[in-house]
């Protein structure tokens, strides 16, 4: 192989690497034994079928113990993450229910008022897909279907109190 044929597949090699990569295959972290959510303080390794992340461009990151506590970070960020920024922020990720996957929170759907209790009582439970939310609605009782953007600090405060 020529010097130039070897040199263009390096390049080529290279570009398709970046482009790979810009696609948007992110680590997620896994959170550690010790790491507590900074709402509520409980340790959240301990229910590896809730954890919620807030993932931040400089690499560091926050866990939750579910959904509901992600959204009240969110809501009160200067509360509980001084100096940090919704700018900031590389990435939200919640543990979608039926297979327990971390999935772009900003996508998923989140179901209320359900029979499924999570680690602090009433929860937002993060589905997928609008089909999967539909179908845990109706399997568990559920009394609304919510989109990210929908999520205010009433909707949490409501969720917190059980008052749908």
């Amino acid at each position: 192989m020529t010097l130039s044929k070897r040199l263009f597949a390096i390049l080529l090699f290279v570009f398709w690497a970046a482009a790979a990569a810009a696609q948007g295959d992110v680590a997620i972290p896994k959170p550690g034994a010790k790491d507590l959510c900074p709402v509520c303080g409980m340790l959240v390794s301990k229910y590896p079928n809730w954890v919620a992340v807030a993932l931040y461009k400089d690499g560091h990151a926050h866990f939750f113990d579910g959904a509901k506590d992600m959204f009240k970070y969110l809501h009160e960020l200067e509360k509980y993450a001084p100096g940090h920024r919704k700018e900031d922020l590389a990435g939200l990720y919640v543990t979608e229910f039926y297979g327990l996957a971390r999935v772009d929170a900003r996508k998923a759907f989140y179901v209320i008022g359900s029979d499924v209790p999570g680690p602090m009582g009433h929860e937002l439970v993060p589905l997928e897909t609008r089909a999967d939310a539909e179908e845990f609605l109706k399997d568990h009782k559920g009394r609304g279907i919510f989109t990210f953007e929908q999520v205010t600090p009433e909707l949490v405060a409501k969720v917190d109190k059980g008052k749908f």
